[in-house]
């Protein structure tokens, strides 16, 4: 998944599948029963609804089929991601964390030796050479090395763990994504933390940064405009911080110009030619071209309005009522993810990408394995 992230959404498909035909045969309706009874909480009520208006928001679409074609995409994954979830922790084999681990290892060693080598392996193999290739990958890693070295900490594989960790931070340091490097840097201050504060002090920190990240999504491009120094956009050239500050004006812009309902569900590779884009400013319906606003939170504003961003909200902050109840360790790494996981939707991909949805899946559940009794044979 973090070599070939493309594929990430097969890899969670084909794993829900074979998990949910194990737990099928060994408990029958009782697999049925484990799957939906989260969704009769009020974290699995307030997604039931946001998924809802998603699909209401099909009836005034300019671009139905385009919708379906994005819900295409991230609704098998983010099914799939669910059932992984729910059914793998528990049942996974005494040899799968240190396996999962080691394998993230190499992935790192391979990223940090073909940046150092100028991209000579992706040479050989015939790959493209040029360096954001690799930005997807440590983006998984991102997400994926807190989870993963929890569990095979707990396991007892406690040097492996501190190896894991130590790569994935060379890895990401080496890239050339920034969003991962914030995304890391975001995680492990968060990760500490809340390990070190009270329970509540945590819970308020991410808490006010994700309902900030919100609430201020339509007026980003506006408050950097006006406040982000020259200074930083020229250190952050690489990240293209200009473009993007024009980005979120231009799609603050068209939120503002239909704050209610938003263009619909998946508009966001067509949105210069929505209505609520048709009364801009050519130079601002211009950056609506680039596929998405690079800002998962602004882009449920314009897609999905102001209802649709009450519905995450909710969504949000339900899940870190739920998060609150974890032991403490567990608990950092569960807001060690959220901040790193806010950071990276706050200035990078699209919303509803499948293969970022398969790695969010992917971290929850190796997050929910080391939270589970393991197997007799793991602590034999």
């Amino acid at each position: 998944m973090a070599l070939a992230n493309r594929s990430s959404p097969l890899v969670v498909v084909v794993a829900a599948l074979l998990f949910g035909l194990g737990v099928a045969a060994e408990e029958g309706r009782g697999a049925l029963r484990l799957l939906l009874r989260p969704l009769g909480g009020a974290v699995g009520a307030a997604v039931l609804g946001f998924l809802a208006w998603c699909l209401l928001s099909f009836a005034w679409s300019p671009f139905p089929a385009l919708s379906l074609r994005t819900l295409s995409e991230f609704g098998p994954t983010l099914v799939a991601a669910y059932c992984l979830a729910r059914l793998a922790p528990g049942r996974l084999p005494p040899w799968t964390p240190p396996l999962a681990a080691g394998a993230l290892v190499v992935a790192c060693l391979f990223v940090v030796a073909s940046l150092r080598l100028g991209m000579a392996p992706q040479r050989l193999l015939g790959q493209r050479d040029a360096l954001f290739v690799f930005n997807r990958p440590v983006l998984t890693f991102v997400l994926v090395a807190g989870p993963l070295a929890f569990l095979v900490f707990a396991r007892g594989h406690r040097l492996l763990a501190l190896g894991l960790l130590l790569l994935t931070a060379a890895a990401i340091v080496s890239s050339v994504s920034g969003a991962a490097a914030m995304g890391l840097i975001a995680g492990l201050a968060m990760a500490a933390l809340a390990r070190l504060l009270p329970k509540r002090f945590g819970l308020a920190l991410v808490g006010t940064g994700l309902g900030l990240a919100l609430v201020l999504a339509p007026v980003e491009g506006d408050i950097l405009a006006r406040f982000m120094p020259e200074a930083i956009h020229a250190r952050l050239e690489h990240s293209s911080s200009r473009a993007r500050v024009a980005i979120a004006r231009s799609f603050g812009a068209a939120v503002a110009a239909d704050p209610w309902r938003g263009a619909g569900y998946g508009t966001s590779a067509r949105f210069p030619e929505v209505p609520a884009a048709q009364g801009l400013a050519p130079e601002l319906r211009e950056m609506l071209a680039v596929g998405h606003p690079h800002n998962s939170f602004l882009q449920v504003w314009a897609e999905l309005g102001i209802l649709g961003a009450i519905l995450a909200a909710a969504v949000l902050l339900l899940t870190l009522r739920a998060v609150a109840i974890l032991p403490k360790a567990p608990f950092a790494v569960a807001l060690g993810l959220i901040a790193a996981a806010a950071a990276i939707a706050f200035v990078e991909h699209g919303a509803w990408q499948a293969w970022w949805t398969a790695a969010l899946g992917t971290a929850i559940t190796w997050l929910r394995a080391g939270l589970a009794r393991p197997p007799k044979s793991d602590t034999a």
